[in-house]
């Protein structure tokens, strides 16, 4: 379909019309992909894994060279872990103040055990090991840890993309639509909506993400708490700008993400009406005049489709993405004093190439990839059910119009 022939097809479709159709499909997305939405969170973010030693030689080895910063978690109070992070613990089976090689070696089995356990309910192996786990060691709940800033960062950022798409390939005045050809039109759009969506969202985004990513063993109303009160510090510590950390990565997954959803869906929809035995020419009648059924069935497979091979190509930068906002900025991952006088920067800290190329270096190819099973599950789903209410719901308010139009 020709950006000429869409802006008269979306002339009857106000931008009010449309802002209320985008707000109904983010509210039933957030529901729906939450869940996968956290799971991807964890595992991107989750430690490099690695084998549990089980010797008391192994434990007492490890904990010596290991920083002091030592917390207390479950497990009958008796499994010490590294910053909540590590996925190694120490069963304490002696008190607090025999030495740490003692201690390890005076471990009881039934405590070592309960500490092999831990590290497991921690470490998340695929996306339904990391559904299973949570909602079986956190509660259901959990799953949807984070759906209050995603709702309040999904309705005004889709209501700035699909209206701003829109309005970029129909505005009589748009520049997209007067000098860019047809067959790139909605790679351009989609890539210019999603800079003004992003740019707009982005401190809420890394509020959802570190809410998301944080351990398990508190309530939501605390990580809430602990989240908002560790982005102050960070604004406070850093400056205001901190917070749109990642945006550059956040860019450079969402705008190719973005130029390739929308080229793909504008041609996968064209072909499925043309599967249909439509000729080119007649495209926009057959389009704007399909039942509620036609327009969702196409708009959700074309959605879908396009959707999963886009997030798969720009799955390396929503990893590096994800390790960068969660990069807290004191504990035990923040620099220390002498890395800091040595003039050392933390790997989150770099640009964004030189970052992905230290995940590929120590990671190899599927440190790049990690999560993408988990974000492709949610993203498919996702584009699916966001584009084809947004169409749906256009189409409906369209047909308001026209009827209210031929009563006048």
């Amino acid at each position: 379909m020709s950006t000429r022939e869409q802006g008269s097809s979306e002339a009857n479709v106000s931008a009010g019309q449309k802002m209320l159709s985008a707000v109904s499909g983010s509210l039933l997305t957030s529901l729906l992909v939450t869940p996968l939405d956290v799971v991807r969170v964890r595992l991107q973010s989750q430690p490099k894994s690695s084998s549990i030693p089980r010797s008391s030689h192994s434990l007492a080895a490890l904990f010596t060279s290991q920083s002091p910063n030592l917390g207390v978690t479950a497990c009958c109070r008796e499994v010490f872990w590294i910053s909540n992070t590590s996925p190694v613990c120490l069963a304490a089976g002696a008190p607090a103040t025999t030495p740490l090689g003692t201690l390890a070696a005076s471990s009881t089995p039934p405590a070592a055990q309960c500490a092999i356990d831990e590290s497991r309910q921690k470490t998340f192996t695929s996306t339904l090991d990391g559904l299973r786990k949570i909602a079986r060691h956190e509660g259901i709940s959990s799953l949807w840890r984070g759906l209050s800033p995603t709702l309040v960062m999904a309705i005004p950022a889709n209501v700035i993309y699909f209206t701003g798409y829109d309005s970029l390939r129909s505005n009589h005045r748009s520049p997209i639509r007067n000098y860019v050809p047809d067959t790139y039109a909605p790679l351009v759009a989609g890539s210019i909506a999603r800079v003004a969506a992003a740019a707009a969202i982005s401190p809420i985004e890394m509020f959802r993400t570190r809410m998301q990513a944080a351990p398990s063993g508190a309530s939501g109303v605390t990580v809430f708490k602990d989240t908002l009160i560790g982005l102050r510090k960070l604004a406070h510590t850093q400056g205001f700008t901190s917070l749109w950390r990642g945006l550059t990565l956040t860019m450079w997954r969402d705008v190719p993400f973005s130029g390739i959803y929308w080229w793909g869906y504008e041609a996968m929809r064209d072909n499925l009406v043309r599967m249909r035995n439509v000729s080119r020419d007649q495209l926009l009648h057959v389009r704007s005049s399909q039942d509620h059924t036609a327009t969702f069935v196409d708009s959700f497979v074309a959605g879908a489709t396009s959707g999963a091979f886009a997030s798969i190509i720009t799955t390396p930068f929503d990893v590096g993405k994800t390790r960068q906002q969660v990069l807290e900025s004191d504990g035990s991952r923040a620099r220390s004093n002498i890395n800091i006088k040595a003039g050392y920067i933390m790997p989150e800290e770099r640009s964004m190439p030189r970052f992905l190329y230290h995940i590929w270096k120590v990671e190899g190819v599927s440190g790049l990839f990690r999560g993408w099973a988990a974000r492709c599950l949610k993203v498919a789903p996702a584009c699916a059910i966001m584009i084809s209410s947004y169409e749906v719901g256009k189409k409906m308010a369209r047909r308001v119009n026209e009827k209210n139009a031929s009563q006048s």
